[in-house]
């Protein structure tokens, strides 16, 4: 291979063993900070729209079918970021080939499952609504936004791939074009489909359905036509699962998809709680999943940008560099957390309005305003531990954060303030708020006990 190829083979990843940490995880959180944003304002703005024209039975329909959708997406997001750590650890020791046979079976893989999802998923459409509680006057919305959203379900995975594969070679900038595309659209759509063609939740949905769609597709045009830097030819065979890279994913892929799905699952057995106080209260906790939603990008954004920097410098042997990347993380989150408090505290009437007219969900919402404040803070502190714990790519321990933070310490303690101490509704909150700190505590430990050079 002469020069002029390796150069353009090597153009699409960037290096992040060297430099400014600041400066480098700044410039790689801020695009995903925005296009996280993006992505929570159409999903905010699906919310917005529909508590506006139809009122808290669609706010509740929202609510309940973006918690089942999360669900479905725990593969996902699971596999994408195990996906996204070993091509960072593969781009910091420079194996191009393994970076390709990555690439090639992540698509496969991943598009595959969302196909089987999809299906499966529907076939049990009616159990599913029953197992969480959905209320009855918000049963046939929230169908219609379940289903409407398993058609987009190829759409989200493969948008998951593509984003992992860029951030993983240290590029942010190219997710944001891509999520900036499905933003406007749907923005543009929900209001034209629930404003003024009266389509109801449907039409949210499809809105996002179609905004997803169109995003996936460019995205797809857009790797193709920079294939050759991109370092992955689009041929058939190309596709075809490499079973050493099948078996490095599922063994980091499944710990993190089950982490995923262990706090998606635990919010929605808290959410099918709370339902069963009635529609108002679900509708509460629709405005509170999208506050938590928002400061939660600012959690992400940081901890994904960490993740890639913490596997690149592990696999290049920097080790000096990893506690000026984390106490950067941590810091900069913090931060953003009270300004995000603050913010809540002193306009919430103000925050609640723009979800809903219905002055008895805006009055009830104050009891979020303490379980708003705490997720935020658990959400900065997050940073922290994923950081560490995603980028060296130790699997058990990601088993570990799943069973206890995402099952055992949110079920537990949110079943417990809230049933045992009769607090309703509030306890519940306050119970899964609280159970967001346990990823800080063990990554602290495991940060502190060194574990994370020796799995490098």
């Amino acid at each position: 291979m002469n020069n002029q190829q390796q150069a353009k083979n090597k153009s699409m990843a960037k290096d992040l063993t060297t430099g400014s940490v600041p400066g480098l995880l700044l410039a790689f959180a801020a695009p995903l900070f925005v296009s996280n944003a993006l992505q929570a304002v159409y999903n905010i703005v699906d919310m917005i729209v529909v508590g506006q024209v139809i009122g808290g039975n669609g706010m509740s329909a929202v609510s309940t079918g973006g918690n089942i959708l999360h669900i479905l997406t725990f593969l996902a997001m699971g596999f994408s970021s195990a996906g996204q750590v070993i091509i960072a650890r593969e781009i910091g020791e420079q194996d191009k080939e393994s970076v390709r046979k990555t690439i090639g079976t992540m698509f496969t893989l991943l598009l595959s499952m969302s196909l089987v999802v999809s299906l499966v998923c529907f076939l049990l459409r009616d159990k599913v609504l029953e197992l969480v509680n959905t209320p009855g006057e918000a049963y046939k919305y929230t169908m219609d936004y379940m289903v409407i959203c398993i058609v987009g379900l190829f759409f989200i995975y493969g948008y998951n791939i593509v984003s992992a594969i860029m951030r993983g070679m240290g590029d942010s900038k190219r997710p944001f074009m891509f999520v900036a595309i499905a933003a406007i659209i749907n923005m543009v759509l929900d209001i034209l489909f629930v404003g003024y063609l009266g389509m109801e939740v449907a039409g949210a949905a499809w809105a996002t359905v179609i905004g997803q769609g169109f995003s996936f597709v460019y995205a797809l045009i857009y790797l193709y036509r920079n294939r050759q830097s991109f370092g992955f030819d689009f041929k058939p065979e190309s596709f075809i699962p490499d079973k050493k890279m099948v078996k490095r994913l599922f063994a980091l892929g499944i710990p993190m998809a089950l982490q995923s799905a262990a706090v998606t699952i635990s919010q929605t057995v808290v959410a099918a709680w709370v339902n069963s106080f009635g529609v108002v209260y679900s509708a509460i906790a629709g405005i509170l999943s999208k506050l938590n939603m928002m400061v939660g990008i600012m959690s992400v954004s940081i901890t994904t940008a960490a993740a890639s920097m913490v596997g690149q410098n592990l696999g290049a042997r920097k080790y000096n560099r990893i506690p000026k990347i984390l106490a950067w993380s941590f810091s900069a989150s913090f931060v953003l957390a009270i300004v995000f408090s603050v913010i809540l505290m002193v306009f919430p009437n103000a925050i609640f309005s723009l979800f809903t007219s219905d002055q008895e969900v805006v009055t009830g919402a104050a009891m979020i305003i303490l379980p708003s404040i705490l997720s935020f803070l658990g959400a900065a502190s997050r940073c922290f531990g994923f950081g560490i714990i995603n980028g060296s790519g130790n699997s058990r321990l990601n088993l570990a954060v799943a069973l206890l933070d995402g099952l055992i310490a949110r079920i537990g303690i949110a079943y417990l303030l809230g049933w045992a101490f009769h607090m309703g509704p509030q306890g519940f909150w306050l119970g899964d708020a609280l159970a967001g700190f346990m990823p800080f505590f063990i990554g602290g430990v495991y940060y502190l006990s060194g574990a994370w050079k020796k799995n490098a």
